[in-house]
């Protein structure tokens, strides 16, 4: 702890004895709080003293800023020092076991995280599906639109020019599979990229951001501009939705934390811009470490949808209710925790 500050001509004097009467009660019971945790655990506390040790430890922090600016006794500002080190450690120190952090984390973290950023993963949702019309309909009007927004690497010969048979094998024929996975493997791969850049580069005022999103949403129109100009486009709808509805969610929601933080930067409004972006990575981070867990469930359902479901109905069946469930644990069940005072 600091030595005790010399007092300035502008300091006003404080009185020992009437300091110590006024506060001594709170020291004393943040004292017998604190002693009590130390020997037993925090669960011996009363729901009031519970409530209490955190209004205590900033009064007894108040009290001791005071002291020490003032120049009171040695003795009282090392009583307080130390009053307020234990009760530090005892409200910000004690660790919780790891199953209860990772249970908290599934339970109320992650969820209430994503929950906050519904604005931003709605703006991502509407930028993506926005995005992917407009690449259908340039296509559709003009297939030369399609070299200039997928790259050879990814199409493969799955542009335009392909026939009919060549684009349902992509599908369904088991003599295309071992190319089928290389090509599911590549759009994993960008779209988890996708995710993390999205998020990444959100301290940028949130631009690239935006245009990762809307760009995301050019390729999935692409695609499915050149099987619907075939009569396959509810087929490839299938294939997509059966991993598609996790991996576009988690994209999305990957955006929405790089737009708050960005926004947060961009327009801190009373706070620093600091404390501001400390303040949205918070949140942004959470929701972001739970995206990997929803590219990999996404990862899982591709490859169920590609080895075992090949029927179109069943695809969009079990993508249709993953969507649901990924909605109602994200915010249907927090706005009822929420709701009951949970």
């Amino acid at each position: 702890m600091n030595a005790p500050l010399a007092p300035s001509r502008d300091t006003p004097l404080v009185n020992a004895t009437r300091f110590r009467q006024a506060h001594e009660a709170d020291w004393e019971r943040l004292e017998q709080i604190v002693t009590r945790v130390e020997k037993r655990s925090i669960r011996s506390l009363s729901d009031e003293d519970l409530l209490a040790l955190p209004a205590l430890y900033r009064t007894t922090l108040s009290s001791l800023s005071v002291a020490r600016d003032t120049s009171l006794d040695r003795a009282l500002i090392t009583y307080l020092e130390r009053l307020c080190t234990r009760a530090y450690f005892q409200i910000y120190g004690v660790q919780t076991p790891a199953w209860r952090q990772l249970t908290g984390f599934f339970a109320r973290g992650w969820p209430s995280a994503v929950r906050s950023l519904w604005r931003e993963t709605l703006f991502c949702v509407v930028l993506t599906f926005g995005a992917a019309l407009v690449a259908y309909l340039l296509i559709r009007a003009d297939p030369s639109w399609f070299y200039s927004i997928i790259p050879e690497g990814l199409a493969q010969g799955r542009d335009p020019t392909a026939s009919v048979d060549t684009l349902r094998a992509t599908l369904y024929d088991n003599k295309e599979k071992d190319w089928l996975g290389v090509f599911a493997t590549f759009l994993f791969t960008h779209n988890s990229q996708t995710a993390i850049f999205a998020f990444a580069l959100g301290f940028a005022f949130a631009v690239p951001t935006v245009l990762l999103i809307l760009y995301n949403g050019l390729m999935l129109g692409a695609f499915y501009a050149i099987f619907a100009a075939k009569g396959l486009g509810p087929n490839l709808t299938g294939w997509l939705m059966i991993h598609g509805t996790t991996e576009i969610f988690a994209i999305c929601i990957a955006g929405a934390a790089g737009i708050r933080i960005g926004m947060a930067i961009a327009f801190p409004g009373r706070e620093s811009r600091m404390d501001s972006a400390v303040q949205a990575g918070r949140t942004a981070a959470t929701a972001m470490a739970g995206t990997v867990i929803m590219l990999a469930v996404a990862g899982l359902l591709e490859g169920v949808g590609r080895q075992t479901v090949t029927n179109d109905a069943t695809r969009m069946l079990i993508g249709s209710a993953v969507l649901i469930g990924w909605l109602v644990y994200f915010y249907a069940l927090p706005a009822m925790r929420s709701a009951r005072g949970d």
